[in-house]
């Protein structure tokens, strides 16, 4: 196993740093530190953990641009997008703190005479949390934020990809004094994540791969624990007949091609009626052909680098599997001449067959494979012709159709018209390979709960 990560910025591939990897005697006592600091976190009571979260979050105010610089420089995400996430994900953040006690309070089910029955949330006691790198800060708050509010203790570990923004999070937490053992941070590859769910925790949250995330459910259920999986996607985009692509066009392309395609919810798979196929075609690679691709600390740039040189390497891989079985490249489909580092052209794909991988798998990068369609059926068994159901994206003026889509959709969130569906009080996770569980709102807050009967007298 490596002693240290080493931290590459993907633009220029100059090394940035490096963070020890944390060794299986660090992880053992962590762990037994963040059982030891759970109980005490719990009898705190909510309104205190609340309190001593909201110096975190003040924290990551006053840090914005430590955070910002370091996500763009190791992820490669241009900074003015993570300048945008970082206050996104404060307002989040601050609606979790509001909300809190709300929807962690007791319930009475049952009232009669002297008698009472109520529903209380505990915790589940320690939480190991293995998160993404595609959206560091914001992945804190989705899969680390209500677990502590609700009385867990908290072990993180975050891709290898971003050991420096990891790094930061971990000295900025400590500088808000939260409790020691409350929260944790471990440092390493694939092997630390599945050494650190190996420990004696009693819930995981996983975001990532479905590959990984499958692992972790058959790993949970052979413990006995549960586990919130937040995994990989392909989320279908129907644009039905009725539609003016003036107006949506530009929902469209930011659906596929924000942060470099790299987000398990981008619209990963277009389906077009074929009255409107050809235009849709010509006014997306308008779009993407006008893409400006560069340095993502320069405020001109719209498109910054892939996180790694592995990851162009696999999106080159699907399309070149792609055009072998016959599809044809309407743009891009290769590296910009002008940067060395892991950078990718925004690239639209047709005569798109099933038996190709950008169909089958995920692709997490700058690619929209696009098929047409004929009727309502065919664009129905298209969308949920997918191992995945996490999103899905419908454009119609129709609302009886929209209504009827968004029930035959297999999807966890579906968004009509390119309306946002990312609030804080909305849950997020998928259907089937897609994850378990939901994040946010107060479906999040009760699945990181244990959910207890107390049948009283008053």
């Amino acid at each position: 196993m490596p002693q240290a990560i080493v931290s590459t910025n993907p633009a220029t591939k100059e090394t940035l740093g490096q963070v020890s990897v944390t060794t299986s005697k660090q992880l053992s006592e962590i762990i037994a530190s963040a059982k030891k600091a759970q109980k005490a976190w719990q009898e705190t009571g909510l309104s205190k953990r609340v309190s001593r979260l909201r110096a975190v979050v003040e924290l990551f105010v006053q840090y914005k641009k430590e955070l910002s610089e370091i996500t763009c420089l190791e992820m490669g995400r241009p900074l003015a997008s993570c300048k945008g996430l970082h206050d996104y994900t404060v307002e989040q953040f601050k609606w979790n703190l509001d909300h809190a006690a709300e929807y962690l309070a007791s319930e009475t089910t049952y009232e009669e005479g002297s008698i009472i029955n109520e529903v209380v949330y505990e915790p589940w006691g320690v939480v190991a949390c293995i998160m993404a790198w595609n959206f560091p800060i914001l992945n804190f708050v989705y899969s680390v934020v209500q677990p502590l509010i609700a009385g867990n203790s908290v072990v993180v570990k975050y891709s290898e990809e971003i050991p420096l923004f990891s790094q930061k999070l971990e000295e900025i937490c400590k500088e808000a004094d939260l409790p020691e053992g409350v929260l944790s941070f471990v440092y390493g590859d694939g092997a630390i994540g599945e050494a650190l769910t190996d420990e004696d925790v009693d819930l995981i949250i996983f975001t990532g791969s479905s590959q990984t995330g499958n692992k972790l459910r058959i790993k949970a259920a052979q413990k006995g624990i549960p586990a919130i999986l937040e995994m990989g996607g392909s989320s279908p985009g129907v644009v039905f007949s009725d539609v003016d692509l003036t107006d949506f066009i530009k929902s469209i392309y930011a659906l596929r091609f924000d942060n470099s395609g790299q987000f398990c919810d981008n619209l990963k798979r277009l389906i077009v009626h074929e009255d409107l196929f050809d235009a849709c075609i010509e006014k997306l690679a308008l779009l993407a052909q006008a893409a400006k691709i560069g340095l993502p600390m320069d405020p001109m740039t719209e498109m910054g680098p892939l996180v790694a040189e592995r990851q162009v390497a696999n999106i080159e891989s699907q399309v070149q599997d792609a055009l072998e079985k016959g599809a044809k490249l309407v743009c891009g489909g290769k590296r910009p001449k002008n940067l060395d580092g892991a950078f990718y052209e925004p690239t639209l794909l047709t005569n798109v067959t099933k038996d190709m991988r950008v169909w089958k798998e995920e692709v997490f990068g700058p690619v929209l494979p696009i098929v047409s369609f004929k009727t309502y059926e065919e664009a129905m068994q298209l969308a949920n012709d997918t191992l995945y159901g996490l999103t899905a994206y419908i454009f119609t003026n129709d609302k009886k159709i929209s209504t009827r889509a968004t029930v035959d959709i297999r999807a966890g969130c579906i968004s009509v018209n390119g309306l946002d569906y990312f609030k804080p009080q909305n849950p997020f996770g998928g259907y089937k390979q897609s994850g378990a569980g939901r994040e946010n709102g107060k479906w999040g807050f009760h699945d990181v709960c244990q959910v207890k009967m107390v049948a009283r007298e008053k």
